[in-house]
């Protein structure tokens, strides 16, 4: 069995500290699994975290490791998820902080020999947006593309002082490999003051996400467009559009 990749190191604090990308897996008859990515620096504008490691290669007839997530940032852009290995899967994409983006599902390994091929990541989730005047929030990352592409993330929530944030959109839905089936798209978060988040679209043969609802007199969000269909997979369902919100009684 390979070894375990290595953690990222933590990016210093400062203007855009940013972290070291998780190690690679080992080469084995069954592939290690890929190192964390580290975690961004916090202070200044916020670090971008580093990418999850990449999992290890399986060996003949052997599977190949997982790929490392992208650790969460509390300031800046979420980490992208390692690939995987021959025949692995793909980690997972890290949350945005602050504004930020989350960051984006790895993309799955080729197939092994006598193996099968991984599954996509899932795209980290939109950071929460600043209280004031029209905050907004970032969108959901996309999936990785893979054998069966990864769900999007979800969207951030906007922020509830002054007129009120717009919620960022849910993540757009992993691709599907040949014959599989597509991730499906993040649901727009809830308002509590301003507009819902649009549902993301379906990945390709995917079921799109549900609109966010709206808050205070807020209206609901739009729901996501169904993905295409897959090789011999089924179209996705088109998303729910948000609940109206409700108008406040001095």
């Amino acid at each position: 069995m390979g070894g375990q990749g290595g953690g990222g190191g933590t990016g210093a604090d400062g203007i855009n500290g940013a972290a070291g990308s998780g190690a690679t897996g080992g080469t084995a008859f069954a592939g290690g699994a890929g190192g964390q990515g580290g975690q961004g620096g916090d202070s200044g504008v916020g670090g971008t975290n580093g990418s999850g490691g990449a999992g290890g290669v399986g060996g003949k007839g052997g599977t190949g490791g997982t790929g490392g997530s992208g650790a969460d940032s509390t300031t800046g852009v979420g980490g992208t998820g390692g690939d995987g290995g021959q025949g692995g899967s793909a980690g997972a994409g890290g949350g945005g902080g602050g504004v930020g983006s989350g960051g984006t599902g790895g993309s799955t390994g080729a197939t092994g020999n006598a193996g099968i091929g991984g599954t996509g990541g899932q795209g980290g989730t939109g950071g929460q947006g600043a209280d004031g005047t029209n905050a907004a929030t970032g969108s959901g990352a996309t999936g990785g593309t893979a054998f069966a592409g990864g769900a999007g993330g979800q969207g951030g929530q906007g922020g509830d002082s002054g007129v009120g944030g717009t919620n960022g959109s849910g993540g757009t839905g992993g691709v599907g490999g040949k014959g599989g089936t597509g991730g499906t798209g993040g649901s727009g978060a809830d308002s509590t003051t301003g507009v819902g988040g649009t549902g993301g679209e379906g990945g390709v043969g995917g079921a799109a996400g549900a609109g966010g609802s709206g808050g205070g007199v807020g209206s609901g969000g739009t729901g996501g467009i169904v993905g295409t269909t897959g090789n011999a997979g089924i179209g996705g369902t088109g998303g729910q559009g948000g609940g109206g919100g409700r108008r406040r009684r001095d």
